[in-house]
């Protein structure tokens, strides 16, 4: 034999080798990838990520349960004691438990739920069935559940219980403990309706169908006045959806939703209506009509015959709080906002201790804490400076202090991290409560006197503290994350670049594959959201495990958070309005210097995948930016904001519509696709209904561009059971194939 014909013979006998070697390493990724889905490391293989605290009602101390790969255990820390011990005998409550039902439980894994102490008993339930058991003697008994008084689902009782209220033929009538019966309002009809609310999932089947049955009332606390809002439904237009999805039906049903459009009039209007139980008055504030997406809030101030009503104008560039005298009918102004962009992040908390109504507000470019005094209508600054207030956590009206998380306030830490201050009612004594460079949930006692603190990073485990809430000092440790039985994995590289404008530092972090080799090149998937009124950072601990299946398949993973995302300043925000194409911006200019930091990076294989708004960001990705992206899975996306439901788009593409809405449309961009783009939707999605789905495919296919197409009959807006596993396997094949070069895998074991 000749050196060429043994060569060739070489070739052909190693060519099955090397293809089983390549198979078995594709498997070996693969059984990584389902070992990292969250499924299979929630208290299987990860522990303790997040404690919830459980506060006693006589506020002598708290409970919480751990896990470990032992089980499940119950503890309690009281405040007399201050120690961590367990709650119960485990093992004398598992006997308790058979001798009173003859069912077995492992002493590790109680099935207990509503679990509540009262005194040196508790109280708790399995499956349907109430236990008592003294925790002296363990002596146990089965308590008969107490009878629903009232379904609130169809009537409400007042607060002393004088009343009850109930709707009959679209009116609202009140009936007193005797049975006498009194009608308060008398114009209802079908559409428009007294007493209930429109759901955002009222499904209708046919085209005539009834939507659910939904009631619902608010007595002031003295129980002289109702507020019964007014569902008007009579100019309302409907989406539709074809459920394919019954095995028993050999035609679709025609099922529909009232939703409006960006832009539309013919809107689900409400109205706030009040009745004077007594007299039968009727009081209507007169306020614009207001639609359901920017309907009155309305709050009782605790002060006879007054209310406070709160809402936003169409379009989301103005804010009103105005104080009402249901007696006299006389509105007073308190508060007014207006932005030439949108108000995203006004928030109110109503305490109205000293007449106090706490809110906040980014009127000075960074979301900030306020208190409005609705007898005065002063409005005093609790904070000030350039630092980002996330959220009022507390306000404890004993001590006269409101507690809040905030972002950016100590210099040197990432955005993304919040921790724990307080400050008084008039703005003084501000303290920093949680003094270290981590990430800060917090939850208060009803009495405001501890917390319970998981403190993180994502580079760091959760540890779970309990805190005086006062001066935040930390009084005893609870529990710690506990991932041992994951020895190979390493949480995400977080990374800091600079945005698109060359000054702005943007924040993100990189998933790699458990057996990274930093001399080989690996593609690039952008796990995207670009909100905006969300972030991709992972701030916590708990939030660092979702991307690692992806990543073991050999991919590096990215999320981050460019200009216009939330959490931020006003004029970071701001990117967004108008823009939210140009979201991605970033983005591309973040995985450009990825790219030259990091020789692991191989920037000319990159691929996208998002949902719902995520998934407008994977298609137009590729259609906006088609020489920096390569491959994206866009699920339930909504392409064209003109189709969505009003209230998202007009927050963020403002109202009324204009050229911009036409311009950041994926479908008349759809002649810019390059690369391979697989679109997916579940078929009776009310939230962000398939018709946009649809009308891509129709755009691309009027464009001659390939692409492929999943729709999911049987599914809503996220995917469940069988179909998530289908959908999941179906975008890592996506992502192996195109990006990888690879031959994917069909048959997976996914437990």
């Amino acid at each position: 034999m000749n050196r060429i014909s043994l060569c060739i013979a070489l070739a052909f006998n190693l060519c099955p080798l090397l293809a089983d070697a390549q198979n078995s390493d594709l498997k070996e990724r693969y059984d990584r990838a389902v070992s990292y889905l969250w499924e299979n490391l929630n208290n299987k293989k990860v522990f303790n990520l997040w404690i919830e605290p459980h506060w006693f009602e006589d506020s002598t101390g708290l409970w919480f349960t751990t896990r470990s790969t032992e089980g499940k255990a119950y503890w309690q820390v009281t405040w007399d004691q201050m120690k961590k011990e367990p709650f119960f005998n485990h093992q004398l409550l598992s006997q308790a438990l058979k001798e009173v039902s003859d069912e077995s439980y492992e002493p590790s894994n109680l099935p207990l739920s509503n679990l509540t102490k009262v005194g040196d008993s508790i109280r708790f339930s399995i499956d349907n069935q109430q236990y008592a058991l003294s925790l002296i003697d363990y002596a146990i008994r089965i308590v008969e559940p107490v009878e629903k008084v009232t379904n609130q689902d169809e009537e409400i009782k007042s607060p002393k219980g004088t009343w009850t209220a109930f709707s009959r033929n679209y009116n609202l009538f009140v009936r007193d403990s005797a049975g006498t019966e009194q009608q308060l309002s008398h114009d209802g009809q079908k559409g428009y309706e007294y007493a209930t609310w429109y759901g955002w999932g009222d499904i209708m089947e046919g085209e005539n169908g009834n939507r659910p049955e939904r009631f619902y009332v608010d007595w002031s606390p003295d129980e002289n006045w109702i507020l019964a809002e007014v569902c008007d439904l009579r100019t309302a237009r409907k989406m539709y959806l074809l459920d394919w999805s019954i095995d028993t039906l050999y035609r679709p049903r025609l099922l529909s939703y009232y939703r409006g459009s960006p832009g539309d009039t013919s809107m689900v209007y409400s109205e706030p209506v009040f009745f004077h139980v007594a007299s039968g008055k009727v009081v209507r504030p007169k306020l614009p009509r207001l639609t359901h997406i920017n309907s009155a809030g309305v709050q009782w101030t605790g002060n006879p015959n007054e209310v406070l009503l709160m809402y936003q104008s169409r379009g989301y560039q103005a804010y009103y709080i105005y104080k009402f005298n249901l007696e006299t009918e006389e509105m007073t102004l308190l508060y007014e906002e207006q932005s030439t962009t949108n108000i995203d992040n006004l928030r109110t908390w109503n305490s109205f201790h000293d007449d106090l109504c706490f809110f906040l507000s980014e009127r000075t470019g960074w979301r900030q804490l306020y208190a409005l005094n609705i007898k005065t209508g002063k409005l005093t600054a609790l904070t000030q400076g350039d630092f980002y207030v996330q959220q009022i956590v507390k306000v404890d009206p004993g001590n006269k202090k409101v507690y809040f998380r905030a972002s950016g306030r100590e210099k040197g830490q990432n955005p993304y991290t919040y921790h724990l201050y307080s400050v008084d009612f008039k703005g003084k004594r501000l303290k920093w409560l949680t003094q270290d460079q981590k990430h800060h949930q917090v939850t208060f006692s009803p009495d405001a006197q501890y917390l319970l603190d998981n403190v993180s990073l994502a580079t760091e485990p959760t540890q779970s503290v309990l805190r005086d809430a006062n001066t935040g000092k930390e009084l005893l440790v609870l529990s710690e994350a506990n991932t041992e039985a994951i020895p190979d994995w390493q949480p995400p590289q977080v990374f800091e670049a600079v945005a698109g404008d060359g000054v702005t530092p943007i924040y993100g972090a990189l998933w790699k594959p458990t057996d990274f080799d930093p001399e080989q090149q690996y593609p690039l998937i952008d796990n995207s959201y670009t909100g905006p009124h969300t972030n991709m950072y992972p701030s916590a601990f708990t939030q660092v495990f979702g991307n690692q299946a992806l990543a073991e398949l050999g991919f590096i993973v990215m999320r981050i958070d460019g200009r216009g995302s939330a959490g931020r300043s006003k004029a970071f925000h701001n990117f967004s309005y108008k823009n939210l194409g140009g979201g991605l911006t970033d983005h591309v200019h973040a995985i450009s210097q990825l790219g030259k930091r990091f020789s692991w990076i191989d920037t000319t294989r990159v691929g996208i995948y998002g949902h719902s708004a995520g998934g407008y960001d994977a298609a137009h990705a590729l259609l906006a930016f088609p020489d920096q992206y390569h491959v994206g899975v866009a699920s339930s996306a909504d392409h064209d904001h003109r189709m969505e439901k009003a209230w998202w788009p007009e927050m963020y593409m403002g109202w009324p519509v204009d050229s911009a809405y036409h311009l950041q449309s994926n479908i008349t961009m759809a002649a810019n696709l390059k690369g391979k783009l697989l679109i997916t939707h579940g078929g009776i999605d009310e939230n962000v209904n398939p018709s946009a789905t649809f009308k891509l495919a129709e755009a691309l296919v009027q464009a001659d561009k390939p692409f492929d197409m999943l729709i999911f009959p049987s599914q809503r807006h996220g995917y469940r059971g069988t179909t998530r596993y289908y959908f999941l396997k179906s975008r890592w094949n996506y992502f192996v194939r195109h990006l990888l070069g690879e031959e994917p895998l069909w048959d997976i074991k996914w437990h």
